[in-house]
């Protein structure tokens, strides 16, 4: 079973995300809002893998550009000159880069690999 939700899932110093962890090549992240429905729901718990190459398609995890320190899980659609642009699944209740425009490379965490929690939910992202 994991942990707790942390109230902030991307704070550094919150015992409950590994995110200030930058040594390690995966990262734990709790979804907190409906911006991915229905691919992720709130109360999710994913495992990111740090860095590697994104694809468009690609659930990502990224740094806002507008609110730095916050993460956020979203669908990488395109790389552009200026960054990746990105897309909530759920348009309707998501803050992306109509938002806050391109996201800048290295503002881009790493790729979602899979679902770990909760257990009836298992499994990839696609």
């Amino acid at each position: 079973m994991p942990p707790a939700p942390a109230a902030n899932p991307a704070d550094p110093a919150d015992p409950a995300s590994n995110a200030g962890s930058g040594w390690l090549p995966l990262l734990r992240v709790a979804v907190a809002g409906e911006s991915m429905l229905p691919t992720l729901r709130p109360g999710d718990w994913c495992l990111v893998r740090r860095g590697g190459r994104i694809r468009p398609g690609a659930v990502v995890v990224i740094e806002r550009p507008d609110r730095p320190g916050l993460l956020v899980v979203k669908r990488a659609v395109q790389s552009t000159a200026a960054g990746w642009w990105v897309l909530g699944d759920n348009p309707v209740r998501s803050d992306d880069s109509r938002v806050f425009g391109p996201v800048p490379a290295a503002a881009v965490v790493g790729r979602v690999l899979g679902r770990y929690a909760p257990w009836r939910r298992l499994g990839r992202i696609r």
